[in-house]
């Protein structure tokens, strides 16, 4: 079976000899040194003021919407993982669907204001397969308006805008690290600030709002473990050969597949990217479905990253996004990762080409 994506393993013996210093110090939880060394390494190489390891980063979405006391509407994008629309019913908020735009599928910064009434307490976006959205515009707006910005990074980690990390946006953004993920932890999860005060906040929040006996705040366990920040401190070195392989596969997949009728989403100019996936726009739903069977035949999994448009959640009782409805039902993900052989992806696109 071929996979959507692949989880990458350090040799075992490399991550052993890193459990060997938990097995030393019998430290396996509870903001540990190899926790406190990850966090370090992670401001260092992405070039961040504050970066806190949480549990995922769906608690990383929850602890931000408290952080920031956030209450009635929060703008959001209904394009994107369930996660990002949940967290914030989960936290008592009313998600408020804005469509998005379609070239980088991010949420559509000129459509916001629309939105925005008199119980609009923030933005939520998503910088949809490590595309970045309109930061500058939504900033703006969020000055205009008084408006608190989360910026959901889930797939943009090593991604730069003009040379600065992505994470430098918003008032917080948030990052996971899903064993699915470029850069993974096994579970586990980020969240960036670049306000020292809202940084201490957090780092209580996620805590049991405490520390030793002196209790401060309200809180929840979001903290991760030195078993999960031993995976992290393994691949982190890894990274930008981990880009450098997806980028091939990526070009591998355009090449193959250039004579097809599928749309390919176009890189931004002024990003350093990190192909975190391989998404591609299909002429018609029914040609999407037709080819997901006949890849599923051949043992080739794909997933429909992002489907349904989350506006049309059974649960959900929202506008039309024609946008985001309309490129759900047409994108599909094909299988990226760095471990994957070009003979495979060379068969997948002329599957691929043969049933269309």
């Amino acid at each position: 079976m071929i996979n959507v994506t692949k989880t990458f393993l350090p040799p075992l013996e490399e991550y052993t000899g890193k459990l060997k210093q938990i097995w030393d110090t019998h430290w396996v939880t509870n903001q540990g040194p190899l926790v406190e060394e990850l966090e370090l390494k992670l401001k260092e190489y992405l070039g961040l003021q504050n970066l806190l390891l949480v549990t995922n980063g769906t608690i990383a979405l929850q602890i931000a919407i408290k952080a920031l006391e956030l209450k009635g509407e929060i703008i959001t994008t209904p394009y994107s993982y369930v996660a990002t629309t949940t967290s914030i019913l989960w936290e008592n908020c009313c998600p408020v669907f804005c469509d998005i735009e379609n070239k980088t599928f991010c949420i559509d910064a000129e459509k916001i204001e629309d939105k925005i009434t008199d119980n609009t307490s923030a933005i939520l976006a998503t910088h949809v397969y490590g595309f970045p959205c309109d930061v500058g515009k939504i900033c703006e707006i969020a000055d205009k308006h008084k408006l608190k910005v989360i910026y959901d990074g889930a797939h943009a980690f090593d991604v730069k805008l003009n040379g600065s990390s992505l994470f430098n946006y918003g008032d917080i953004s948030t990052i996971s690290f899903h064993a699915t993920k470029l850069f993974h932890t096994i579970e586990g999860g980020a969240m960036i600030t670049n306000d020292d005060s809202l940084a201490e906040k957090i780092f209580l929040y996620r805590a049991f709002g405490h520390l030793d006996d002196e209790y401060f705040t309200i809180g929840i366990n979001g903290r991760t473990s030195e078993f999960n920040a031993a995976m992290g401190l393994c691949l982190l070195p890894r990274v930008k050969d981990f880009i450098e392989k997806r980028k091939a596969v990526n070009l591998l997949y355009k090449n193959c597949l250039k004579e097809s009728e599928l749309g390919f989403p176009e890189i931004p100019d002024n990003i350093d990217y990190n192909y975190s996936y391989f998404p591609v726009i299909f002429p018609t739903e029914n040609k999407l479905l037709k080819i997901k069977e006949a890849l599923s035949k051949n043992n080739i999994n794909t997933r429909r990253y992002f489907y349904p448009s989350l506006n049309r959640l059974p649960y959900i009782n929202s506008d039309v996004c024609a946008v985001s409805e309309d490129i759900a039902s047409r994108m599909l993900c094909l299988p990226m990762y760095q471990q994957l052989d070009h003979s495979d992806v060379i068969n997948i696109s002329k599957i691929i080409i043969d049933s269309l």
